[in-house]
């Protein structure tokens, strides 16, 4: 633990001078809450659950009960790669202090190790065929304090990542995030991912057996590796309204609920294929929308992931990545659902996403179990 530290110290002083990998750590860019992903990722600003933990830290100043508890799964490409969370966010009783903690895991199980597949003799023994798992972990704990209408936070993170016996990482950064209400309608938001620049320290094992069957069939032998995630910029604005609808005399009011969210994130390492594309820096923007009926039933949508592309002719395109959602709220009990994609292409596979959403309360829960006894 210790070289871990003074590692990420290191780090955070000459990260930015050592060779970053594009899509590093990249399942930490899928992102939290079936909500999010029918939104298009367009969270920064208006972001106020668990999940805050992920788009933007000062968010968890949004949570008003004891405690709120959030889970997700879904499946990628078709169910070949699943991605769960747990997590929860909290106040700190008398003052304008958050605490909260997530749990990330990406996994692609059951894949077949072959390294043993032939004989010492050269024949095929499917018997030696075993499985491994390719996993990537994320455990991210949360702080966030609320200044007036200004809220601030900070999300240390150690990322894990396994290859099954044969490699393994830890890893370690921070992200820093800000909130701010500027009036009833509009709220503004910022985050500051990976600001240390994050990294993974990689170490390989193989039997001499394994080295060997490497060697002979041209693969390099890794030793050892480090991998660099450089900072993301994502600025977001927010707009939220209410309309209330004619009710009838002695009926429950009723009312409409918008809000529209843009993001801009900006990566820093290097050009990428994004709407504004350039070195050091491209920028991707994400555009969210939500309505809501008395806010029991949620309708979303969202645009994101722009790219170009040559077609058949030579001409370049651009192509986006559309995403839809459902929301419904029981009490205290929320369930998202989201349609989405993790790729702009229109043939890419879409997958079905699922998260819920509890609210605590802690004196509600006392009042019922006396009313039980």
């Amino acid at each position: 633990m210790q070289r871990l530290i003074w590692g990420a110290l290191i780090l955070c002083f000459f990260g930015p001078t050592l060779t970053a990998q594009k899509y590093s750590n990249e399942f930490l860019s899928i992102g939290l809450g079936a909500r999010a992903q029918a939104m298009g990722g367009a969270m920064v600003a208006h972001v106020n659950d668990a999940s805050s933990s992920f788009w933007n830290p000062a968010g968890l100043q949004g949570i008003e009960t004891d405690l709120q508890v959030g889970l997700l799964h879904a499946e990628w490409f078709g169910g070949i790669g699943k991605y769960d969370y747990a997590g929860f966010g909290m106040p700190i009783k008398g003052q304008n202090k958050y605490l909260g903690f997530s749990f990330i895991r990406f996994g692609i199980d059951g894949i077949p190790n072959t390294l043993s597949l032939y004989e010492d003799d050269g024949s095929i023994n499917y018997n030696n065929v075993t499985e491994f798992s390719a996993a990537d972990y994320a455990f991210i704990f949360n702080y966030a304090q609320k200044f007036g209408k200004l809220a601030v936070g900070a999300s240390p993170k150690v990322v894990r990542r396994v290859v099954g016996p044969f490699a393994s990482s830890w890893g370690f950064g921070v992200d820093l995030g800000a909130q701010y209400q500027y009036s009833k309608n509009w709220a503004f938001g910022a985050q500051l991912k990976d600001i240390t620049t994050t990294f993974n320290a990689w170490q390989f094992s193989f039997t001499e057996e394994e080295k060997q069957t490497l060697g002979l069939t041209g693969n390099e032998i890794p030793i050892q590796s480090f991998e660099i995630t450089k900072p993301q910029i994502i600025l977001g604005a927010a707009y939220k309204k209410t309309f209330n609808l004619p009710t009838p005399e002695g009926k429950k009011a009723r009312s409409i609920g918008l809000l529209a969210e843009l993001d801009m994130v900006a990566t820093t390492d290097g050009q990428r294929n994004t709407l504004i594309s350039a070195s050091p820096f491209s920028i991707d923007p994400a555009l969210g929308l939500e309505l809501n009926y008395n806010r029991i039933a949620y309708l979303r949508m969202g645009l994101n992931n722009f790219q170009r592309f040559e077609n058949f002719s030579g001409e370049k395109e651009l192509t986006l990545q559309p995403n839809f959602g459902l929301g419904f709220r029981i009490s205290r009990f929320y369930i998202d659902y989201a349609l989405a994609n993790l790729s702009a292409s229109a043939g890419g596979l879409r997958s079905h996403i699922i998260s819920i959403k509890l609210d605590i309360d802690y004196d509600y829960i006392k009042q019922a179990i006396q009313k039980e006894i």
